[in-house]
């Protein structure tokens, strides 16, 4: 049986970036994934300023477009757009970042395997079995980065606490959007979806439309989403690639550790709930993992991630009850003087938390707290 300190199970965003820190600070790492890379992956392909600030390497390469305006709209009615004076999103495909952070992993010593079905794990007091079919492999330490629908969480006993929404995407070549419109736009339709939004956001090639809401919305999702093409112009048939995904929230205070078996990024259930991005939560809790695991404090690793990403989280919450009690005042309240600030310094990483709003901002973001509440 082989033996390894760290069996990384997963090569998403979390995975890889977990077993770059790992491997950069010296453990011997082994990182599998049932997928051969690259690979496509249903996501929305939004790196925010503040993800770029947690990640493990440069992932200039692989961005194709860069947004630094907003548009929101209102149940396909009204609408207003905001500028930022620098870049809000960058904008990749997951099927280019993911393969890259693969690439870097592997450059700095983790053994990667690709093409590998992780079947479960047995763990012990002195460490974790994880079982590949016919072969299997012992490490120290196991970080469970499979995503929404893994095994490692499961086998772990820590797949409790977990809201699971649901999502629907589909990409339109240039030419079948006015391009001048969208290019540097990230298009934001408010009140479509129970529980989410609807998007249109720019790639190099292509634009990517979508639509996502809570768990419930699955049987209706693909009507939302004609919905969405047709509200910009578009004949539904025209999308191609369309998948769905589940978005897998974590409600506070969920586990995210159970002895050996850290969890990272989806895995966790570390989806923002107001955005559904995970990109930024994947990168910040790879890094926990890693400090953890090679300070051999695994035992910080929950206290240390509820204090980097509960604070937020509870905001968007917030701010996702009262999207689905009023998206007319939330509308209201990100068109009011001085809240574009706040959510742009949010994207980008400048401001770490919306109580951090001065001035105008304050009364709409308090009616929005009381909304919530």
């Amino acid at each position: 049986m082989e033996r390894f300190d760290v069996v990384v199970v997963g090569a998403g965003p979390a995975g890889s970036a977990s077993a770059i820190g790992l491997a950069a600070g010296g453990a011997r790492v082994l990182l599998v994934d049932r997928a051969r890379f690259p690979r496509d992956k249903p996501c929305g392909g939004g790196l925010t300023g503040r993800a770029l600030r947690q990640a493990p390497c440069d992932v200039s390469p692989v961005v194709e477009h860069v947004v630094d305006r907003f548009e929101l709209r209102l149940r396909y009615g009204r609408r207003f757009s905001r500028r930022h004076r620098e870049p809000l999103i960058r904008m990749t495909q997951r099927r280019r970042l993911d393969a890259h952070l693969v690439e870097q992993a592997a450059s700095v010593g983790a053994d990667v395997r690709q093409g590998v079905r992780v079947d479960g794990l047995e763990q012990d007091a002195t460490g974790v079995i994880v079982r590949m079919g016919a072969d299997a492999a012992r490490a120290a330490v196991v970080v469970g980065a499979d995503g929404a629908n893994g095994i490692t969480a499961r086998a772990a006993g820590i797949d409790d606490g977990i809201v699971r929404g649901v999502a629907l995407e589909g990409n339109l070549p240039w030419g079948a959007l006015e391009r001048s419109r969208y290019e540097q736009t990230a298009v934001i339709e408010l009140g479509v979806v129970p529980g989410g939004y609807g998007w249109v956001f720019p790639k190099h090639d292509h634009a990517n439309l979508g639509v996502g809401g809570w768990g419930a919305e699955g049987p209706r999702l693909r009507m939302h989403l004609g919905r969405l093409a047709r509200a910009h112009g578009v004949d539904p048939d025209a999308l191609t690639d369309v998948k769905g995904h589940r978005l897998p929230m974590r409600r506070l205070g969920a586990a995210a550790r159970s002895g050996r078996v850290l969890l990272v990024g989806d895995a966790a259930g570390l989806v923002d709930p107001l955005s559904g991005d995970g990109i930024y939560e994947a990168f910040t809790s790879a890094k926990l993992a890693a400090e953890a695991i090679l300070a051999d404090a695994t035992e910080s690793y929950e206290g240390r991630l509820a204090a980097a990403l509960d604070h937020h989280a509870a905001a968007s919450w917030a701010a996702k009850r009262a999207m689905d009690r009023s998206a007319g005042a939330c509308f209201w309240a990100a068109r009011s003087p001085g809240v574009f600030p706040v959510v742009a310094g949010l994207l980008c990483g400048d401001v770490s938390h919306p109580n951090e709003a001065r001035g105008v901002a304050r009364p709409p973001l308090r009616l929005l707290a009381r909304l919530a509440s």
